[in-house]
């Protein structure tokens, strides 16, 4: 029964239109079962609870080119068995009379972990248990100092402390000081996402920011074609009618193909727009030349000077593009405006890199796909507050939005449920943060949560439980679901 309730809770506390409560609660029922089981049953509980847990999300890995589909099997069935291991560490070392360390290993070994895979994998990482926070601004404020793995870490910290609290065989000082730990914890954690949001300012009318897609999904559509011309007209249509006051204005990834003798005819009408209204336009521009493929961010300055061009950084494997290794700032502002594109922000690099350089505002052209618009943005609003930035998030067929760097969403909209053929949001967005202690830094955290782990390897090279420490009875699986 208890790998079934935590299935359910992953369920809806997890994924592409998470509740962020469940959350929280959605590991306790199979980390309670854990201690009072044998090791095979706890191990094929966490599994289960964790693989259920996922099934709203298979048809997006089945169905998304982003991540080819044997990594995106890989990614279930990995985490799964991941989120079993640390059940089973989490269950040993509880009933080895450490109650304490696997409350605080447990998660450890989780993000530990995923911070090591983030180093290899290709696809980088949206946060499975941070993201569903990240419209809880009091906890996620940690994540200017740790990066949004100290958010995943608090997130299962506070399920496995009170799973320890209620396991049997723990003697009363070990309960005690297990529940003071992880209090502390979880009152500096909110103590001081209280205190960075009481500093934070409101917006700034000096740097109003717009998001606009068009409500129908095409993905870089000739602009040489007559659809292409239309859709050119159209958006230059949508920068001319924005409200007043609106400086930078973003459009999403793929907007439109071109090619060299395709590209003025893009540039030339969005800048004449946006000139007119005094705005800056971003756009995402997938272009081709003889010789190779970019995906570019553009920023046609209001002003009428030379485009600033972008190459994205980070691909799906396989995809035919040249990869950029520089960051691009916007011509033309007092105030320092950044340059990415959709999947960059699924890594620490160059979000990180922009928020050592002082980055005001990252104008990030995007292009979700089957229901995980929110689960991405939400994603990129989290990069914002670990390295100081507002996010200006434009994606088709997707959840546009503007974040700022205390991860506050000041405007937001959908692609989805509505006949109007574009979306539009604007904000006014306050000041930068300042650079980080995250972006100074970088994923000390992660690699802290490395050692912890190690550490809760420890007490298993002794022969005997802890003194004093009696182990509880196991239960029958049947009578536990699993």
């Amino acid at each position: 029964m208890a790998p079934a309730v935590s299935a359910v809770l992953f369920f809806f506390g997890t994924g592409l239109a998470p509740i962020p409560a469940l959350t929280w609660i959605a590991p306790l029922p199979v980390l309670w079962a854990a201690t009072r089981v044998s090791g095979r049953a706890a191990f094929l509980g966490g599994f289960l609870a964790y693989l259920l847990g996922l099934a709203s999300q298979f048809e997006f890995f089945w169905r998304t080119p982003s991540v080819p589909r044997p990594i995106g099997m890989l990614i279930l069935v990995g985490s799964s068995l991941l989120f079993a291991v640390v059940t089973l560490l989490f269950r040993a070392l509880v009933r080895r009379g450490w109650p304490l360390l696997g409350a605080c290993a447990a998660p450890a070994a989780w993000v530990g972990a995923m911070h090591l895979i983030t180093l290899v994998n290709p696809s980088g990482i949206i946060w499975p248990l941070a993201t569903n926070q990240a419209e809880v601004p009091i906890v996620t404020q940690i994540a200017s100092v740790t990066g949004a793995w100290g958010v995943e870490f608090l997130v299962l910290l506070v399920p496995a402390a009170v799973a320890a609290l209620l396991s049997p065989g723990v003697a009363g000082r070990a309960r005690l000081r297990t529940g003071a730990v992880a209090a502390v914890i979880c009152a500096l954690t909110l103590g001081f996402g209280a205190w960075r949001l009481a500093g934070a300012p409101a917006g700034d009318p000096a740097l109003r920011v717009a998001v606009l897609s068009a409500t129908r999904h095409q993905w870089a559509p000739d602009a040489a074609s007559a659809g292409g011309r239309a859709l050119v007209a159209a958006y230059a249509g949508q920068i001319a009618a924005l409200p007043a006051g609106v400086r930078t204005a973003v459009l999403p990834e793929g907007t439109f193909g071109t090619d060299e003798s395709s590209l003025p005819s893009v540039v030339g009408p969005l800048t004449e727009a946006g000139r007119g209204r005094g705005i800056d336009v971003v756009v995402g521009v997938v272009h081709t030349t003889p010789a190779v493929k970019y995906n570019y961010s553009v920023q046609l300055p209001a002003d009428g000077s030379a485009p600033v061009f972008y190459t994205k950084w980070h691909f799906a494997p396989g995809e035919p593009f040249k990869k950029g290794t520089e960051l691009g700032f916007a011509r033309g502002h007092a105030d320092r405006v950044g340059l990415a594109n959709c999947m960059d922000l699924n890594f620490a690099t160059p979000s990180r890199d922009y928020g050592r350089a002082g980055t005001r505002l990252l104008a990030v052209p995007a292009a979700d796909e089957f229901g995980n618009g929110w689960q991405h943005s939400r994603m990129g609003l989290l990069r914002g507050v670990e390295s100081g930035f507002t996010v200006a998030w434009a994606a088709q067929w997707g959840t546009p939005m503007i974040s700022d760097p205390w991860g506050r969403v000041l405007g937001g909209t959908d692609t989805e449920g509505t006949r109007a053929p574009f979306v539009v949001a604007v904000a006014d967005v306050p000041a930068g943060a300042g650079t980080t202690l995250y972006a100074r830094f970088g994923d000390w955290f992660g690699w802290m949560c490395v050692v912890l782990a190690a550490a809760g390897l420890l007490p298993f090279l002794r022969r005997n439980p802890r003194p004093g420490t009696a182990r509880p009875a196991e239960q029958p699986r049947a009578a536990l679901g699993v």
